[in-house]
């Protein structure tokens, strides 16, 4: 006999919560696993624009990260050619040399403690949109997680290899987990390497949305209680880490290679 019927939708939400945690089971990856895992999961998403775009996670060390090195795609890093890093990109472990664009990696890891993964990527709805000048509106249950967290640039500043552009991106995101970035692309700055790699999926998924209903009429607004309140129930450890163990198995099935098993 059903017991749960006369609950209030808080309590149901609480309990659901609760759940989820409990029945979490840890995959046992290391960080470099994880953000190979990522690069290939992004890859499969559409993320892929040449050698563009860049991905990073904070290594042992303080001052230090991982990141992809220079002149391979993300179909192609495994959790083995990734680099090890300071702010200063100096190689500390690995063959060749990280983007010069990791640079405004570097400056929003000093300003952004919370921060543990930075995605950056030219995908390409995302591009399209950043195009027209206009934020990234979020307009679907799908895709508030970036409810009111999702910052605009609104000017390029131009090629992200200097600290001019450093302190331009990272002044933007603010206390953001995402910037729209016009006429470039889209960056994630995570609390973990699971939930930038969520975020980093769910961004071109709301500007093809967005850019589809932008065709056919204007895009209406979601009410804003509700809309933080989804944003809050969908944007948790415990859930991002579920997204991100579904990425993973589809990422390893289709890329076995990515990490040595």
């Amino acid at each position: 006999m059903a017991t749960t019927f006369t609950d209030s939708k808080s309590e149901l939400m609480r309990r659901a919560q609760d759940r989820l945690t409990a029945q979490e089971v840890e995959l046992g990856l290391t960080t470099r696993q994880k953000l190979a895992l990522t690069c290939r999961a992004l890859f499969d998403a559409g993320h892929d624009s040449g050698l563009a775009g860049q991905i990073t996670a904070r290594a042992e060390e303080a001052g230090t990260y991982y990141t992809q090195r220079l002149g391979l795609g993300f179909d192609e890093i495994t959790e083995d050619n990734l680099l090890l890093v300071d702010e200063d990109l100096n190689v500390l472990h690995g063959e060749g040399m990280a983007n010069p664009a990791n640079r405004f990696h570097s400056w929003i890891y000093r300003a952004r403690p919370d921060v543990q993964c930075i995605v950056h990527t030219h995908p390409f709805h995302v591009a399209a949109l950043s195009m027209l000048e206009v934020p990234l509106i979020v307009s679907h249950m799908d895709t508030t997680p970036l409810y009111d967290d999702c910052a605009f640039l609104p000017n390029w500043p131009g090629v992200p290899v200097g600290n001019e552009e450093g302190e331009i991106i990272t002044a933007a995101l603010g206390d953001k987990k995402a910037a729209l970035l016009a006429h470039h692309g889209q960056v994630v700055a995570g609390a973990s390497i699971e939930e930038a790699c969520s975020l980093a999926v769910l961004i071109e998924r709301a500007a093809k949305l967005q850019l589809t209903a932008m065709a056919a009429g204007q895009v209406k607004e979601l009410p804003e209680e509700l809309a933080r309140e989804a944003h809050d129930w969908t944007l948790t450890p415990a859930r991002s880490r579920a997204n991100f163990a579904y990425f993973a198995r589809r990422a390893l099935r289709h890329h076995p290679d990515a990490i040595n098993q």
